[in-house]
């Protein structure tokens, strides 16, 4: 079991307090962790562009005596994270695939109730109504959260307007798509570990834009928290060879229908413009939808008023 408050937690807890070429070096360390174990002080500071005496004083800044014990720490925390696949390779080792079909559902089942006895309501509830309050609401979600940011998308799309997916390689490029961002309007950051540098350093930049800033993530530990109004946690460990990202979908997906249920005229009205659209404008083919009882599926409608 991972140390509570191991190198990565550390970093997270004093990320906030770090200069401009400390958080690159936390950046590279999140993104490289398995190179950066193997690197010595000099050599960090060389890939990542800053001095020796850089990434020394780096390892003074979050509480290690110089860069040999940060170094020890970082080993063992990455150890531990190449223990922890093993374990999975002996625990579904003999499995049948049923069994590990079960044992991974049954893992997933327990994050979601997790999720359930320590997500915040009175969070819930003030993202629900920065979301519906904001002018343009920005959705951040890159690597393997880059799937829950689309979710997000496309259903904050249907049920309001200016909604902006941020799509980025890099931290440049992020500030170009939101630099009109202000009081008026709210980001929401998805990250979960690996943490997203990028993803944090656009929450900090819509922060001292005094937007709102609501962050989907998985512990009170987590970076994100550090420029977040609003924290919607979600557990995410490791239940194979990749993190579980079920209960964090699980919780976007409950955003959305406590987004629809505030405002279901609008939404309802925007799915019959769109259902509109794609009859009139034959969006799907005949061999791109599903018959059932010999009639297109676009013939039933999107949305039926309970009787």
């Amino acid at each position: 079991m991972e140390n509570r408050y191991d190198v990565i937690t550390r970093i997270n807890d004093y990320v906030s307090k770090m200069s401009k070429s400390q958080k690159m070096i936390a950046a590279f360390i999140y993104d490289h962790y398995d190179q950066a174990v193997f690197m010595t002080a000099a050599k960090l500071g060389e890939t990542v562009g800053v001095s020796e005496s850089t990434v020394v004083r780096f390892a003074s800044s979050i509480g290690y005596n110089g860069y040999p014990e940060f170094q020890k720490d970082l080993e063992e925390w990455v150890q531990n994270k190449i223990n922890s696949v093993q374990r999975i390779g002996v625990k579904y080792g003999q499995s049948t695939q049923s069994e590990i079909l079960t044992s991974v559902l049954n893992a997933d089942i327990e994050k979601i109730n997790d999720t359930i006895q320590h997500l915040d309501p009175v969070a819930f509830e003030t993202a629900v109504n920065i979301i519906l309050d904001a002018r343009n609401v920005y959705i951040m979600g890159i690597r393997s959260c880059a799937p829950l940011a689309d979710f997000l998308h496309f259903y904050l799309n249907m049920i309001r307007g200016n909604v902006m997916l941020l799509r980025t390689t890099s931290v440049s490029e992020t500030f170009e798509q939101m630099i009109r961002i202000d009081e008026k309007d709210a980001i929401i950051g998805i990250s979960f570990p690996r943490y997203s540098m990028r993803t944090l350093k656009a929450m900090e930049y819509a922060n001292d834009r005094n937007a709102k800033v609501i962050t989907i993530t998985d512990t009170v530990h987590s970076p994100m928290n550090l420029y977040s109004s609003c924290n919607l946690l979600a557990r995410s460990d490791m239940v194979s060879i990749v993190d579980s990202l079920v209960a964090p979908l699980s919780l976007i997906n409950a955003l959305v229908v406590a987004l629809c249920l505030k405002r279901p005229e609008e939404v309802k009205r925007n799915l019959r413009d769109l259902e509109y659209a794609w009859n009139n404008y034959q969006v799907y083919l005949n061999d791109e939808i599903n018959f059932i009882d010999e009639e297109p599926m676009l013939n039933y409608p999107l949305w039926k008023e309970k009787k």
